[in-house]
């Protein structure tokens, strides 16, 4: 930014001066200058939105970053009880087992399972009140009954019961019918076909079921019209059945999205643990599946039901955290037996949309920021709007988002005007006496140009001209990976990244200490220019020639350059990166 102009005289001076300080002051006319009569430059930051995917498939997606899981099946006509008496053990969903529930006893159950109450169009009607894009729905659970007609088995909703219709065929064709995106789930863990019970549903699959699973994809992905995404679930496969599966989704639904939990690291996306948020941003697409009860997905008669306003503000919450991390957010209902929908669930929907409505822009279709979670709560930015959604209301009547680069234009909360300053790269908001919104209030920052942030822990050179960087300054980026299973799922570190200004143009070099992995080929990027390097040879070598743009943060980042895997780990411990100025 250039520097604040001198002072002038007469009238036309002393009306510019005022404009002027108004400009750099804030939103308040009075506000004195930021830093005496003459401004110093303004470093400029890097862009601090979070961008999607290079895949344009999985890009696509990302932009859906809201949906409806449904959980239907045998299970919800049972909803939780077993010979008159609740089963507290254990998702309701998954009662034959935790109830102990013998294959022929369970499979009496489909001859009273009529859901005459199943209304694709009310669905698909209450996942759009909620705000959301696509819907997911259970094709088969891991009882092993089919709620798809299929010509594998006859252990299916269209053989065995009095409703004897395909429900996937009719929600698929609604959701067609009112433009939302169409996914299913589909359950590796199989009780009917050969799986014995196992609490943490780990079971191989053995090569006998390799028939029945793979039979059953290929019926799901060619007679439902295009799917958005297939959601495995659970089982142990091996690496080569988890390529087999992840095959048949890809031959016969290009444009389809495959969960992590095919394993094996083979998915396009990776999934949380139920209901899980992550604290921090993750490099890569995931998802967070999410219940309106913890407790359970399928129906439960039995479940407690109360505090509707808490729980939307917990969903509220939920959602908006996964999308300011960058996840997208799926939703579960579970239907009764007959189809219909509770209605504290789609009281609680509604309730998680009209908090949409109010705020129009700040969640769905915005994206997460390099900002990461604040201590008040947490940021998106749409465009050129910036949003902060209070979750902590700050005791002192300030709202402090620190870093931010862009001239800000001004700032709203629903509506009204609010004051503000700017102290250095900090925007500082004087709140009003009271929340402004009873589920979670959003301010609304209008900026002049693309957002642009300056990150934590920027480090400029010290008094002998170079940038020595410790660990405690790199922003790391992480990753899950897994080796097969969900219990073998874990956190990676995937990129590691520091940010450095220089006061004028530099030519600079830089040499790590630490440890990497010796055959590994790591990518060294700083500014614009990259280096592929050895991990024998990382720790030996001075990298460069690089370029400092004068107050400008630039990045240096480190990530592996032929990763086997988007989770895969860096392997590299850093004990200290060196910059120095080079003349070469």
């Amino acid at each position: 930014m250039p520097q604040r102009p001198a002072r002038r005289t007469g009238l036309f001076g002393v009306a510019l001066a005022l404009l002027l300080s108004t400009a750099w002051a804030g939103g308040t006319a009075a506000a004195a200058p930021e830093s005496g009569a003459q401004q110093t430059q303004r470093t400029r930051g890097i862009p601090g939105e979070i961008e999607r995917s290079s895949d344009p498939r999985v890009a696509a997606w990302q932009r859906l970053q809201y949906g409806m899981f449904i959980h239907w099946g045998l299970y919800s006509e049972l909803g939780g009880v077993w010979k008159g008496k609740p089963v507290t053990k254990g998702y309701s969903e998954q009662i034959q087992m935790w109830a102990d529930i013998t294959h022929s006893e369970y499979a009496e159950v489909a001859k009273r399972f009529r859901a005459d109450k199943f209304d694709p169009k009310a669905i698909c009607g209450l996942a759009k009140d909620a705000g959301m894009k696509y819907v997911v729905i259970t094709s088969k659970h891991h009882d092993g009954f089919a709620m798809f007609d299929t010509g594998t088995t006859d252990y299916d909703i269209t053989q065995r019961t009095p409703y004897g219709k395909d429900p996937l065929k009719l929600l698929a064709s609604e959701c067609r019918s009112q433009g939302l995106k169409f996914g299913v789930y589909y359950s590796l863990v199989d009780w009917h076909a050969g799986h014995g019970f196992d609490p943490d549903n780990n079971n191989p699959i053995p090569a006998s079921m390799e028939p029945l699973i793979a039979a059953q994809l290929r019926e799901l992905m060619t007679k439902y019209g295009p799917i958005s995404e297939v959601w495995f679930d659970m089982s142990s496969p091996t690496a080569a059945q988890s390529r087999k599966f992840a095959g048949i989704v890809r031959k016969h639904q290009p444009g389809a999205t495959v969960s992590s939990r095919v394993w094996n690291n083979q998915g396009d996306f990776r999934v949380m643990g139920d209901n899980e948020v992550p604290d921090v941003a993750l490099d890569g697409a995931w998802q967070t599946p999410a219940s309106v009860y913890h407790e359970t997905w399928g129906y439960r008669s039995w479940q407690k039901r109360e505090d509707k306003p808490g729980k939307i503000r917990d969903l509220v919450r939920g959602l908006l955290s996964v999308r300011a991390r960058g996840g997208n957010y799926l939703l579960n209902i579970g239907p009764r037996g007959d189809g219909s929908v509770v209605g504290f669930e789609a009281d609680v929907l509604r309730g998680v949309g009209s908090w949409l409505d109010r705020h129009p822009g700040a969640v769905l279709g915005a994206s997460a920021t390099r900002f990461g979670g604040q201590p008040w709560g947490e940021v998106t930015v749409n465009g050129k709007d910036l949003f902060l959604h209070v979750t902590k209301w700050p005791g002192d009547g300030e709202l402090r988002l620190r870093g931010l680069a862009t001239d800000v234009r001004r700032v709203t909360a629903n509506g009204d005007a609010l004051d503000w300053r700017r102290e250095g790269d900090d925007l500082v908001v004087t709140l009003p006496d009271r929340p402004t919104d009873p589920v979670l209030p959003v301010l609304r920052v209008e900026l002049r140009g693309e957002l642009r942030v300056v990150p934590a822990h920027t480090t400029g050179p010290g008094a002998d001209g170079r940038w020595a960087l410790s660990p405690s300054e790199f922003h790391t980026g992480h990753s899950y990976a897994d080796s097969g299973s969900y219990s073998s799922q874990k956190r990676t570190t995937v990129r590691e990244t520091a940010y450095v200004t220089s006061p004028r143009a530099r030519r600079v070099s830089l040499r790590l200490t630490g440890k990497a992995d010796p055959d590994a080929l790591y990518r060294v990027t700083l500014g614009s220019r990259t280096h592929l390097v050895r991990g024998s040879r990382l720790m030996d070598s001075e990298l460069g020639p690089f370029v400092l743009r004068p107050h400008t943060v630039t990045p240096l980042t480190l990530t592996r350059a032929r990763a086997a895997h988007a989770g895969e780990d860096l392997n590299l411990t850093l004990k200290q990166v060196v910059l120095k100025p080079t003349h070469g």
